[in-house]
């Protein structure tokens, strides 16, 4: 079936996510091309195979029992370039990438985005964002697959919302992503950068394995807050923890496994809500 592709068999996607955590996939791929993504895609879907794209692994949260079915990684896709005020990305071009081209170019706009973890592919699925901007703002086009052709469509046939865009409602396949930026002061951007960078690793856990901010941010509050305020900072379940550092993460400190993560989520949910009224939504991508 998938003989004309290097095909990876029972591959652990805890090597293959920023937490850490998960079980083997049938079929690992990594395609070096949008040609090559597109055709597996077909195959995959002629032959009744559950797929699942993935990027830099950011987001998400495997089940222990792995995953049945084939994932394909688009780390391969890296194609960047800029013309003019516009730098145009393949899905897997890492935010950091494309921040640091940015910069060597003088455009600005895309500085909140340069230590967001993944992809510009995940980014723009989830409509990632930081310090007051998201995707939605630098965003111009989006090319994607929608499972019979490739399609373009504009930022505002996006629908991005609250970390969410029409990709995770149609389950669109991000291929390529123009972003368009502002001419700027070279060394302006690279002190934002530089004040962005300080502020995440004088308050987030940078140095420990995590999916990326566990919730998101519920209307009027702060997740991390909610959580700390709720006496749930630092709480732990075997090698998982509420991270004493910020309480919006989840880390694993060792060989954290699916349910250990899982325990400390629902935790944090019922305790914040108990207390609260809030309820809190997971950012965190969760694939059992």
């Amino acid at each position: 079936m998938f003989e004309t592709f290097e095909i990876q068999r029972n591959v652990g996607m805890k090597d293959h996510t920023t937490i850490g955590i998960g079980g083997p996939a049938d079929y690992f791929y990594e395609p070096k091309s949008i040609g090559e993504l597109v055709k597996i895609l077909d195959l995959a879907k002629n032959n009744n195979i559950k797929t699942l794209v993935i990027g830099n692994g950011s987001n998400l949260l495997f089940s222990d029992e792995g995953f049945r079915g084939l994932i394909i990684s688009t780390k391969g896709l890296n194609s960047v370039q800029v013309k003019g005020n516009m730098i145009i990305a393949e899905a897997g071009v890492s935010n950091r990438t494309i921040s640091d081209l940015a910069l060597e170019n003088s455009l600005e706009g895309f500085e909140f985005a340069e230590g967001i973890p993944g992809s510009i592919g995940g980014g723009v699925f989830m409509n990632a964002g930081a310090y007051g901007s998201e995707m939605v703002n630098v965003v111009d086009y989006v090319r994607f697959y929608d499972g019979n052709e490739i399609k373009k469509f504009s930022n505002e046939e996006c629908q991005f919302q609250k970390r969410t865009s029409i990709f995770e409602k149609n389950n669109g396949i991000v291929l390529e992503v123009g972003i368009s930026l502002n001419k700027g002061d070279k060394s302006a951007i690279k002190d934002l950068i530089l004040d962005y960078r300080k502020r995440r690793s004088d308050k987030q856990p940078l140095d420990k394995k995590s999916a990326g901010s566990t919730f998101k941010r519920p209307e009027g509050y702060y997740a991390g807050k909610l959580i700390e305020d709720a006496g749930l900072k630092g709480l732990s379940h075997r090698d998982a923890q509420i991270s004493p550092k910020h309480s919006g993460f989840i880390v694993n400190n060792g060989e954290a496994s699916f349910k250990d993560v899982y325990r400390l989520i629902e935790i944090a949910r019922k305790v914040v809500y108990d207390k609260y009224g809030v309820e809190l939504e997971r950012e965190v991508r969760v694939i059992e």
